[in-house]
This record gives structure tokens, sequence and C-alpha cells, in this order.
């Protein structure tokens, strides 16, 4: 009997043995797959992320526009790209981090369940790709040439570089396909999943049209018969009309926190102050948000040395109010839209209302978004007061004031506009950084196709102007 027994035990054994070894060596614990959705979320927290965050290794715009100035390393403040490797963090966040989870994202969605029985499937695949052409738009603004057509591709590791100005023509092709493809009647995404509208299709709607009315100024002065259809196109169809349209991706609580509580606070670093450039312009104009966005020395708002070893104590601080962990990531804002009117309007294009409205609009914003008072006085002041003679300094230079602590668009305004005109840093590695420099990365891995790109924009330096940034201020840098 106990022979028969391990007889059949053996048998039992054997043939499970046979039927599942292979499962010895399958991961059970971590998913096969990731929804479309998880990889959304992923994506528009990482550009969000990229958008926002304060570190050195990763953004140093606030420093680029003088809005801040560092402390105890003053070197980015210096324009110093090459010390931490900024251009390739950046592209990697973008291509690999932002991108590539948006195109899995993408055809894990339209993968699912018919559209009939999937109605939300559309308006999520068109926020999708409407933040597709934010993240694609953003690399263009800051490196050029970049691949586009061959990128995002496993099986080639090799990719040829685009033209600039081709790429954004059709991302602005892309991004009104699915502007018009959306419908406001229905949902998209859960406010579990989307963390800046909460899903609100009208909302995205409105988003898409204003990145189309930015992304249309940006060609004003190499193709303003594009730049017109486009601006016009995006108002006809509704971009913001006030800062309840903002796009902020709300952060919660660590590991979730904005990228400011994350760098400045939690991790108790005192690398920031003030700018005096800055300072002192707000200084000079006696302008009430100065409160807002620093902190008084001794009664005063005083501002680092641009490109100085500060040391903490002296000088204004970044204002608390924008370091806690829920405060959110702005991507687009309507003072930037009423702004970005001004020019147009300035420009001769028909959006309705003339450049001085649309200005006095955008600095009104401004000062209601930051809950400052005393707007009237501000707007009456001779060096406030729009100039439609020097429209490009009025706008500059307010535009400047209103994008505090957003990164890559008051840099975009600058470089467009020339204005403000910003100081040189005390010991700079180079003339102002108008684009990012390839990464090492593409130089060393991608070298045929890079050596290509470079001599195609005429030098793989921070100073090459790029395509879209043509007008030349004779004051400018």
């Amino acid at each position: 009997m106990k022979k028969l027994i391990l007889i059949l035990t053996a048998a039992v054994f054997a043939a499970s043995c046979s039927d599942s070894l292979e499962d010895l060596n399958q991961n059970i614990k971590d998913p096969t797959a990731v929804s479309g959705e998880s990889l959304f979320a992923s994506a528009e927290k990482q550009l969000a992320d990229q958008i926002t965050t304060p570190n050195v290794n990763l953004n140093n715009l606030r420093l680029w526009t003088q809005q801040w100035q560092e402390t105890t390393y003053p070197d980015e403040s210096n324009y110093d790209q090459a010390t931490r490797p900024i251009p390739d963090n950046h592209w990697r966040e973008m291509y690999r981090d932002v991108l590539r989870d948006l195109k899995e994202a993408s055809i894990n969605i339209a993968a699912t369940d018919n559209d009939i029985s999937n109605p939300l499937k559309p308006n999520k695949l068109a926020i999708i790709e409407i933040l597709n052409v934010y993240a694609w738009s953003n690399l263009v603004e800051t490196y050029g040439d970049v691949p586009y057509t061959e990128a995002l591709d496993i099986d080639n590791l090799l990719p040829k570089y685009d033209d600039g100005l081709t790429v954004y023509k059709d991302l602005l092709v892309r991004l009104t396909a699915a502007i018009n493809s959306m419908d406001t009647s229905k949902g998209s995404f859960t406010g579990d999943v989307e963390k800046v509208y909460a899903g609100d299709v009208a909302s995205w709607k409105k988003f898409g049209n204003t990145l189309k009315l930015r992304m249309g100024i940006i060609l004003a002065d190499v193709d303003g018969g594009a730049a017109k259809a486009a601006v016009e196109s995006a108002v006809a169809s509704g971009v913001f009309t006030s800062n309840a349209d903002d796009a902020g991706y709300n952060y919660t609580s660590p590991p979730n926190g904005n990228p400011l509580n994350n760098n400045l606070v939690l991790s108790n670093r005192n690398d920031y102050v003030g700018a005096k450039t800055m300072i002192d312009k707000m200084n000079e104009l006696e302008d009430p948000r100065r409160g807002q966005f620093y902190t008084e020395i001794n009664g005063e708002f005083v501002g680092g040395v641009i490109g100085d070893q500060t040391v903490y104590s002296d000088y204004s601080h970044v204002t608390p109010s924008i370091l806690d962990g829920d405060y959110p990531g702005w991507l687009l804002q309507y003072a930037e839209t009423e702004f970005l009117l001004a020019e147009a309007a300035a420009r001769g294009y028909s959006v309705g209302g003339d450049a001085e409205s649309h200005y006095i609009a955008g600095i009104t914003a401004s000062f209601d978004f930051w809950g400052a008072d005393g707007i009237a006085d501000y707007l009456a002041k001779p060096d406030v007061a729009y100039d439609s003679a020097n429209w490009r300094e009025s706008i500059g230079t307010q535009a400047w004031l209103a994008l505090y602590n957003r990164t890559f668009a008051p840099w975009l305004s600058i470089r467009r506009l020339d204005f403000p005109i910003l100081v040189e840093p005390l010991d700079p590695e180079s003339g102002y950084p108008v684009r990012y420099p390839y990464p090492v990365s593409e130089i060393n891995l991608n070298n045929s196709n890079y050596e290509e790109a470079a001599s195609a924009i005429g030098g793989d330096v921070t100073e090459n102007k790029l395509f879209w940034d043509v007008f030349d201020n004779t004051f400018g840098f």
C-alpha cells in the first residue's frame, strides 16, 4: 500500500512539474500589462514635474529669466549647462518619461473596446494628443531640430532629426485635429487619473486652443500667414477667458507633492533667493505683487546679484505660498493668454479687442491670480502704460513679471520679444542661452544624425537663435 501511494505521488509530482516548470520563471507579483490610463497618468505627472521643478539638474529657467538667484553654487546662474548635464536630462525626461508613455497610452486605449461601447475613448485620445503636442512643441522650442518622424521607435536607435519649422507646422495640424475631434457632451478620464482638469473635456478643449494660440504667435516672425491663421482659428474656437481656466497639475502630498516642496522644503535647502533683476524692476514700479513673489529683508525687497555667490539670510526669499506640497504645477494660464492676444492684436490679427485692452487684461489677471491690490494705481504709472510704438517692450516686460514661477513660459517670451533686457551674470559661461545644446548622449551614440542637425541650425551652440527667433532687438542680447 505504501508503495502504491509513493508511485501515485511521484506521478502527480512529475505531471505538475512538466506542466508548470516554465511558470517558475514568471514574475507573478508585477502586472504583465499597464493600462493606458496608468501610462497617461504617469506621463502627465512627469510633464508637470519637469516644467515645474527647481532642481538644478533638470530645470534652471527661473535662473535664466533672472527671477531667482542661486546662493552657494551659482554655476547655473552663470549659464553653465555642462557641469550638470541639463540638456541631456531634459531630453531624457521628455522623450522617455513623457512622450514614450503618451505613445503607449494612446496605443493601449485605442486597442480597447470600440467607440460604441466605449464612448469616452475619442476624448481620451484627444487629450493625450494635446499633451503630445505640448511636449513636442517644448522640445522644438528648446533645441530646434529634433528627432520626430523616426523617434520613439524601439527598433530604430539612431533616429534622424527633422526640420524644426516643419515639425512645428505638423504639430499645429495634429493639435487642430485633436481639438476638432473633442465632444464636450461626453467625459474622458476620471479625476483620479487626470490631475489637471479631472477629465473635463470643455476645459481641455480651451487648453488646446490656448496652446494653439501660443504656438501660432511663436511663428509670427517667420511665417506670418501661418501664424495669423492659427491664432485666429484658436480664438474663434475658444481660448482661456479667466483665471478659472488656468491649467495646473493638482499635486497632493509626498511622494506626489509639488517639486518645489520636495526640493526646497522637505530637503531643507536654502539654494535660492530672489534675483536682483526682477526685484529691482518691481521696486522701480512699486509693484504690489512683490510681497506675493518674495519676502522682505529688514522691510525691503532685496535681490541677489546675478551670477554671484549670495548669503541666503541677506536677500529676499521665495514666498512660502508657492512652496506648499499641494501647490499646482502650472502648464498654461489666463494671464499668459491675454499677453499673447495683446501681441496678436499688435500684429494686426483679428482676435477681438485691441492690443492695449488685452495688455491691461493680462496685468489685471496676474494681480487677481496673486491676490494683489492696487491695480488701478499700477496701471496709471507712465512706465506701465501700454506703448503702441514699443509694444514688444511693453508686452515683454509685463509678461515677464506675470509669468513669474513659470520656467519655460517666460524664457519663451523673452527669446521671442527680446524684452526685458536682462543683465549679464557675474561670470558667464556663454552668451544668453537661447537654446539647449544637444545632449552628449546624442553626440556619442547618434553622431551622424547629430552632425547633420547641428549643421542645419548653424552650429550646436547655446547662443544660436532657433528658426522662430528671428527678431533682433538692437538693445537685446
